[in-house]
């Protein structure tokens, strides 16, 4: 074999395993570890200890369930989230406008990476937990931002009292 032949090779095999292996399906079932992080709609420390758990199912009809959740402000809330379906979903908090924004920013860049504490990306029959201080009164929202599941009407109402 002529090097150059050798050397496209190697570059063509190395190409595939990382754009097989770069962002696989399980790199979010992985334990999840963050940061402080502060937002507008809360808060999240690693020390956090819920106050009570809320389960969320969700569906390929591109629904959740229950779809309208009421907390009180300074409360921690355990998210117990169940993918009932058998496509991937998420389950991303946020403020109206963030939510809308980052929605078609995924429909631009679907295999984009992001990963937050306000954000859980579920496969199929599995579950995840987000644990979150809601810290302000206010109308907020949860959605799956993944490309045409948000705009198929997988969000839902959160109202902090």
């Amino acid at each position: 074999m002529k090097p150059t032949n050798a050397a496209l090779l190697i570059f063509i095999g190395s190409s595939f395993f990382s754009v097989a292996y770069g962002h696989g399906e399980e790199k979010h079932s992985e334990p999840r570890e963050y940061d402080a992080v502060k937002t507008e709609f809360g808060s999240y420390e690693p020390t956090l200890v819920p106050d009570r758990t809320i389960e969320i199912g969700m569906s390929d009809n591109m629904r959740f369930t229950p779809s309208a959740i009421q907390v009180t402000a300074g409360e921690k809330i355990k998210f117990v989230l169940t993918n009932n379906g058998a496509l991937k979903h998420e389950f991303v908090l946020g403020t109206p406008e963030s939510l809308k924004d980052h929605a078609a920013m995924m429909i631009k860049f679907p295999n984009m990476e992001h990963e937050e504490p306000y954000m859980a990306h579920v496969s199929p029959g599995k579950s995840m937990d987000i644990v979150w201080q809601f810290s302000e009164s206010g109308s907020f929202e949860f959605g799956c931002l993944l490309p045409g599941h948000f705009d198929a009407g997988m969000k839902g109402i959160l109202a902090v009292k």
